[in-house]
């Protein structure tokens, strides 16, 4: 029986996985709860149950006080009967009396066989809970199990989700026995079960499904610092490389767009636009804007607002389909987004033209400094009397106090007259040059 008993328990345990000493303990309880009902006492507390984990050998018993006149036959033993089992036992000793469990009645036989089930029907509930309340905020795959009036059952191999009505996205259509990409949203325990919530519309479904295609969203290298999402339409993604040698758009799009297309496929052709994130807020909105093209972006990092001027034929375009694509942008950055044409920002004077910020004498540089009288070339060096350089800095005089250079980069300290002199002689030696007739 015994040994019965226990692979009985060892298929629980691997079935079910419940512990073994959990299973034993819920027949402790049992026995315990037996004898109560036999003897039909509310508590026992004198009752006790050993049971071997190796063998599922057990004994119950009853710790009993030796007395001289038992008034209390479960809990008291006369100093008679307590010698006939060991003559050194004297008043006030414990003694410990068998409990024959074969002499529990049919209804203290059925309660201890409830209790055994209820408690693993407990941990079963328990074990499942733990399960997937580690799933919780991840990806798990199942089946489309059936229809119900605004939800479907889907079926995680353990237990049964539920895809509610609105975390479906609209316009997908659902096969009986198809396998499917939910997003676990809430794993809540009641006494049926663990009750799961699943989406297919958050945008960290999308987060999840990136990390499982590329490698490198994964282990960390690439992050995705933003997702925008209009589930079954449009995604927007923006992504940051924490490596300088590997591009984080690059990386999702995958060789011939394979990783992207993969995530595109389990969303049934859903739009990605991966960006590359900036900490520049101009520049992360520049960005997030795209395909289309910008001329000019004004953002107020402590308001979260931004004003941005595009080509009057990228207007369109820039906003997007019915305000798709500057909604996303303004949901991927977080910035409140005032797109203007060109001919829109010149008129309401949020974008000046080049000659307005500055004439003949005067020039304002790109961090606003002011110059007078002079030129500010774009290595940052301030010429005065119409000094002029080129982009390595050198400045020439050709001997009638006007700075000049050459393409050699080379300082020309003659005169006119020479320096015509050796452009004729350079032409005389270069043999592709035709001679020069004097």
């Amino acid at each position: 029986m015994n040994n019965e008993l226990f692979d009985a328990l060892t298929i629980l345990e691997r079935e079910k996985n419940i512990s073994k000493d959990t299973l034993l303990e819920a027949i402790r309880q049992s026995l315990l709860q037996a004898c109560k009902n036999h003897y039909g006492k509310t508590e026992a507390s004198n009752v006790v149950v050993n049971i071997d984990p190796e063998t599922c050998e057990f004994e119950v018993y009853a710790e009993k006080t030796v007395v001289e006149q038992v008034q209390d036959e479960l809990s008291e033993i006369s100093l008679t009967n307590a010698k006939m089992q060991n003559s050194r036992y004297e008043l006030g000793d414990i003694v410990r009396v068998e409990i024959k469990s074969k002499e529990f009645g049919r209804i203290a036989t059925q309660n201890a066989k409830n209790v055994i089930l209820q408690k693993i029907r407990e941990e079963e509930r328990k074990v499942l809970y733990n399960e997937y309340y580690e799933k919780e905020r991840d990806i798990v795959t199942g089946i489309v199990q059936r229809y119900n009036s605004r939800n479907i059952s889907i079926n995680l191999g353990k237990v049964d989700a539920i895809l509610n009505n609105e975390e479906m996205i609209r316009g997908e259509s659902y096969r009986l026995n198809q396998r499917i990409k939910v997003y676990v949203l809430e794993v809540k325990d009641t006494p049926k079960g663990p009750k799961i919530l699943v989406s297919r519309t958050h945008p960290e479904l999308v987060k999840r499904l990136f990390e499982a295609q590329v490698s490198e969203v994964h282990d960390g290298i690439v992050e995705i610092k933003s997702i925008a999402r209009e589930p079954g339409s449009r995604t927007k993604i923006a992504v940051w490389s924490n490596n300088p040698d590997v591009d984080p758009v690059g990386a999702c799009v995958g060789i011939g767009g394979s990783r992207v297309n993969a995530v595109v496929d389990e969303l049934n052709g859903e739009k990605i636009d991966i960006i590359n994130w900036d900490e520049n807020p101009a520049l992360l909105i520049e960005n997030a804007l795209s395909p289309a093209e910008v001329i000019y972006v004004s953002a107020d990092a402590d308001d979260k607002t931004a004003t941005v001027v595009v080509p009057d034929l990228q207007l369109s375009l820039a906003i997007g389909k019915e305000g798709q694509n500057a909604r996303l942008a303004a949901r991927l950055t977080g910035f409140k987004i005032d797109i203007k044409s060109e001919t829109q920002a010149r008129e309401s004077g949020d974008l000046m033209d080049e000659d307005e910020y500055y004439d003949e004498d005067e020039y304002y540089d790109e961090d606003g400094e002011y110059y007078e009288d002079g030129y500010y070339d774009e290595n940052g060096e301030y010429y005065e009397n119409e000094e002029y350089s080129d982009k390595a800095g050198d400045s020439y005089d050709d001997g009638a106090g006007d700075n000049y250079e050459n393409q050699a980069g080379d300082y020309d300290q003659e005169t006119d007259e020479a320096s015509e002199l050796d452009q004729k002689e350079e032409a005389y030696d270069d043999p592709e040059e035709p001679e020069i007739q004097e």
